[in-house]
């Protein structure tokens, strides 16, 4: 059956290309690939977390839960270990924009990048189904 089987990029405007990098290089924790985006390899995401690792792609009811941002859109980035990438991100000096949150399928943090997007961390946590 042909379907679609994942999301295979995220596009996206901004004001300055050059420190929009520089932001997401510090919270990627890694350089640009040789086109000035990242690579994600879904074979490390699955061993990592094998019942957990997936995109999701959702659309939304009109809510603030994008809030403070006010564009009509949310990037949620896998993380391997939030605690560990919120130190860094710290050190860095980038701040939460909410207090965390825990939930049986993950922990949660929350960014603001430079044009103003919110950004979600999320540490998938391992269940049983």
């Amino acid at each position: 059956m042909s379907k679609v089987i994942g999301v295979g990029g995220i596009f996206f405007h901004c004001a300055d290309v050059d420190a929009t990098k520089a932001w997401y290089a510090k919270v990627i924790g890694d350089d640009t690939n040789d086109f000035g985006g990242w690579n994600f390899s879904h074979k490390e995401a699955g061993e990592q977390f094998p019942k957990g690792a997936q995109s999701i792609f959702a659309p939304f009811e009109k809510s603030d839960y994008f809030k403070p941002s006010d564009l009509p859109f949310m990037i949620n980035l896998m993380v391997d270990d939030l605690d560990g990438v919120l130190a860094r991100l710290e050190a860095e000096g980038i701040e939460q924009v909410q207090p965390r949150e825990t939930y049986g399928y993950g922990k949660f943090a929350w960014l603001m990048d430079p044009d103003g997007r919110k950004i979600e961390l999320w540490e998938p946590i391992e269940t049983d189904h």
